[in-house]
């Protein structure tokens, strides 16, 4: 995979990102391109990176970068809107449209964790997406907290967002708090962020509290169906004790066809590592789904699928004979 710095403006903030090119990418070619968006608290060099690796080797072009106030990115530091994140979505298609090695009517979207809201939100009201996957996401905010929250703590929730009301019209401020105050991580997913994420430096900074209001205002599931007829995608852990699994068959059921839900074998995140099998069963699927990118009726015919090289295919059964019928 070959990688190139770029940057971007959205709505006046300075993102920082990647294009990441296949290595047998030749000048001239216009190629499919995927935007992988991270969840919370992620950033480009992490999930986005490491979903570009598998799919610059299926063709594509990759296009990563950092919302506005996470690593380089411009913007003010711990402030998480989440319509402000799917405005820095929508930017970055405006410039994957106009990179010299991309075909601006053929570009898909993919959303990891809170990510996956963010890119269902786009995809449902920018036909310039032509395909779209959601991961492990939750797509109803209200309903996603009082879930992993007791009847107690969700009235505690409620009266911190309200007196949050209260100081940011009074004083122009939200309260600076700890990231996971409304966003506890389960024990299987904080064992991979402690050995992962938090050794990292943009991960687990101070946010303000208006984004817990920002969660209680999202409901995906409203517009899921706007999607259609483009391709929805909605890849889930079944044991995922961070965004339960109704998240994903509630979307399901919201959505129009084409849709696919497809189960992972896993929790959160304990499978993402480029070795673990699950991982790579779910990057053969997500590489499946947007075979679409390469079949648009403009290019059909002329563009053939780029056949992962063999050092992705090693010790994983699935793939190997996923290829081998295919051959």
């Amino acid at each position: 995979m070959r990688e190139r710095k770029v940057s971007f403006y959205s709505e006046g903030h300075k993102l920082t990102g990647t294009v990441y090119l296949p290595d047998d990418y030749q000048p001239g070619e216009k190629r499919p391109v995927i935007i992988p968006s991270s969840g919370y608290q992620g950033f480009n060099e992490f999930y986005p990176k490491l979903f570009s690796r598998y799919l610059t080797a299926a063709g594509y072009v990759c296009l990563g970068f950092d919302y506005r106030g996470f690593a380089e990115s411009g913007g003010r530091k711990g402030r998480v809107i989440l319509d402000e994140q799917i405005q820095d979505i929508k930017n970055a298609l405006t410039f994957a449209q106009i990179q010299e090695e991309t075909d601006p009517e053929r570009i898909g979207l993919l959303g990891w964790g809170m990510g996956a809201f963010n890119v269902v939100q786009v995809a449902a009201a920018d036909k310039r997406v032509k395909a779209v996957a959601a991961l492990n996401g939750f797509y109803n905010g209200e309903r996603w907290l009082k879930s992993i929250h007791s009847y107690l703590q969700w009235h505690d929730i409620l009266e911190m967002i309200e007196a949050d009301r209260v100081r940011r019209v009074t004083t122009g401020k939200s309260l600076r708090t700890d990231p996971f105050i409304h966003y506890p991580l389960d024990p299987a997913t904080n064992r991979y962020v402690q050995k992962e994420l938090a050794p990292l430096s943009p991960f687990g900074k101070k946010i303000d509290l208006q984004f817990t209001d920002s969660i209680m205002a999202m409901d995906a599931e409203q517009v899921a169906a706007s999607i259609a007829p483009r391709p929805l995608f909605i890849g889930h852990g079944r044991q995922n004790l961070l965004h339960p699994w109704e998240e994903a068959a509630a979307l399901y059921e919201s959505a129009a066809q084409p849709k696919e839900l497809y189960w992972i074998d896993g929790k959160h995140n304990d499978f993402m590592y480029s070795d673990h099998p699950v991982f790579n069963d779910l990057i053969l699927r997500m590489i499946e789904f947007f075979r679409i990118l390469q079949q648009q009726p403009d290019v059909r015919n002329k563009t053939r699928p780029t056949p992962l090289p063999d050092e992705l295919y090693a010790g994983n059964t699935r793939l190997e004979e996923a290829r081998s019928a295919n051959q």
